[in-house]
């Protein structure tokens, strides 16, 4: 059960006029009210011959019999109590008991004999209800609702047990602030999947992923097309910055703008400064021009290295102290929105998704120790810089290589928020993760079809041969591994890793070792992106001929390889 109270307003009748209207909004289906301070309040939407107009002079009676000038210039206080997708419908009986609790536990109306305001709870469709209030009591005072958002949500983890209802995670301060419903309603109106908070606030985050400073974070935000308003202190000296979306108007046509701040607390220009203050100076200079998307600097070989560093995150996450940790965390979102920003077609939404839910495991209590967590930060850098992938070939295995890897860091995230008792950052991580997933089974499909085609072909003996190395090296898990389909794409994987070299028993023994691979579904998936990854052997082959190096059935390697001997061996890890 969610309870959102809003800023306080002016308008008593503005409001309820918005509450009864089923003209323009999809859920006012049936506008009546469930409960009121009296009991006795009339009700526009069952009653015919009641007004708005009655219901608003009901409420504002209070400040209305205060002189002018000693009426607050905002006195109407307005909460939404929303249940969860999952909680069964309630009856209109027990919103209203509700309603009363929350009034009562926000200050609103405590009873007992205490002086309390005027208020109304309107229900107008199944899963939530309205409170709209008057901030002036029945004496003249004003009530003590001094924190009413945080006593709302408190009183309605008692009221989910009672009611055994969906048990939402208790919040601890760190979240981004949730939209209004105003500023819902009027993305609804204008089509658009997320409000205007929620749009800038992905841009945002998406420009200071990798970002070495404050003239390529705002050249960033302007090549996103938003509206900047730089704050500055009269030495000349930034202090802030404001960004509005260009076709988001208020009621005159100017341009709504969000501080950094507003959109999450960690956007605010100090605390993204923090980021670049831990920088190494060298890493500080820009490329001179366009990488080759077949060069080094590809977008391949960015993935290839975001991969590593999501890998050595993983360790330092499970094993290091915790300001440590909170820095790779907060890093592995930067890393995310990077990888969204630059993704191809096919994973773009679920990447999108992925980051969009991770900036909430981003943020908690523990104070972030940067620096640390310069590799994922570069990995961010690169990634936005090295462009687009295509989505096939070693762009497109190499991504799957990737979310892989960013697959066990985002799970490991989560136990460590959960082992913190972070039950909302666990959460988040734990719905990202699924996101992950999602995307990784796009990005890998083809990838390891080709591969999967490879091992299918093998000769017997070569495969005979790899099915003992998998019972030597991993004996615990060799039989779950072959009766995986991924089994066949495991073994031609151990053949690539011979064939360049590598002893694949080793191999394989140390790329299971490094990390667990319980929360894997499928084990040999795993497997092939770790080993292909150590051994430095191509992401994508769907592209070898047959002319491709590659042992023989008695296990002699053929062709070019073979004039190299033993020597090239070099377990690469």
């Amino acid at each position: 059960m969610i309870p959102s109270v809003n800023d306080t307003g002016s308008k008593t009748f503005g409001l309820l006029k918005y509450l009864y209207d089923t003209g323009k909004y999809e859920d006012h289906t049936d506008p009546h009210l469930v409960a009121s301070f009296d009991g006795m309040a009339p009700d526009p939407g069952r009653d015919p011959n009641a007004a708005l107009e009655d219901l608003q002079q009901l409420l504002d009676q209070p400040v209305m019999a205060l002189p002018k000038h000693a009426r607050p210039a905002k006195h109407v206080w307005h909460t939404s109590v929303r249940a969860t997708a999952d909680d069964r419908i309630l009856s209109d009986e027990e919103w209203g008991e509700i309603a009363r609790r929350i009034v009562a536990a926000t200050g609103i109306d405590p009873g007992d004999g205490q002086p309390g305001c005027r208020w109304a709870a309107v229900r107008h469709a199944d899963d939530h209800i309205h409170i709209v209030a008057t901030l002036v009591c029945e004496d003249g005072s004003r009530p003590d609702d001094f924190r009413s958002g945080k006593r709302a949500q408190a009183e309605c983890r008692l009221i989910e047990k009672e009611l055994g209802l969906h048990q939402v995670a208790p919040g601890d301060g760190t979240a981004a602030q949730r939209p209004t419903s105003a500023e819902r309603h009027k993305a609804e109106r204008q089509g658009r999947e997320r409000t205007a908070r929620e749009e800038l606030r992905e841009s945002v985050r998406r420009a200071v992923a990798g970002a070495t400073g404050e003239e390529e974070f705002f050249d960033r935000l302007a090549a996103a097309g938003l509206l900047i308003r730089k704050r500055f202190a009269p030495s000349g000296d930034l202090l802030g910055y404001k960004v509005a979306l260009p076709d988001d108007r208020n009621k005159d046509g100017e341009p709504v703008f969000y501080p950094g701040a507003r959109l999450a607390p960690d956007l605010s220009l100090p605390r993204i400064r923090e980021r670049w203050s831990a920088d190494r100076p060298d890493q500080d200079a820009v490329p001179t021009g366009p990488k080759d998307r077949t060069a080094p600097g590809g977008p391949s070989a960015a993935r290839r290295r975001t991969a590593a560093a999501a890998w050595q995150a993983v360790l330092v996450i499970e094993y290091d102290d915790d300001a440590v940790a909170a820095a790779h965390i907060a890093s592995a979102g930067e890393v995310l929105d990077a990888l969204a920003k630059t993704s191809a077609a096919h994973t773009r939404a679920e990447l999108r998704e992925a980051a969009f839910i991770f900036e909430r495991a981003s943020r908690s209590h523990v104070r972030a120790e940067r620096g640390h967590d310069q590799a994922l930060r570069e990995a961010a850098r690169d990634l936005v810089r090295s462009g687009p992938a295509l989505g096939r070939g070693e762009d497109g295995a190499t991504t799957a290589m990737a979310i892989d890897m960013l697959f066990f860091l985002i799970t490991a995230t989560a136990h460590w928020h959960a082992k913190k008792g972070h039950s909302q950052q666990a959460a988040a991580a734990r719905k990202a993760a699924e996101h992950l997933r999602a995307a990784y089974q796009l990005a890998a499909a083809q990838p390891l079809g080709a591969l999967y085609q490879r091992g299918r072909h093998l000769g017997r003996p070569l495969l005979q041969r790899q099915t003992t190395v998998l019972r030597e090296a991993l004996p615990e898990l060799a039989e779950q591994i072959l009766a995986e389909p991924g089994w066949y794409a495991l073994a031609a994987t151990l053949t690539d890793a011979e064939t360049a070299g590598h002893d694949p028993a080793t191999l394989l023994a140390d790329a299971a070792a490094r990390r667990e691979l319980g929360t894997a579904e499928s084990v040999s998936d795993v497997l092939v992106w770790r080993l292909r990854r150590a051994a430095g052997l191509p992401a994508d082959t769907s592209t070898m001929g047959s002319g491709a190096s590659q042992p023989d059935e008695s296990g002699r390697r053929t062709g070019q390889q073979a004039s190299r001997g033993s020597g090239s061996r070099r377990g690469r890890r």
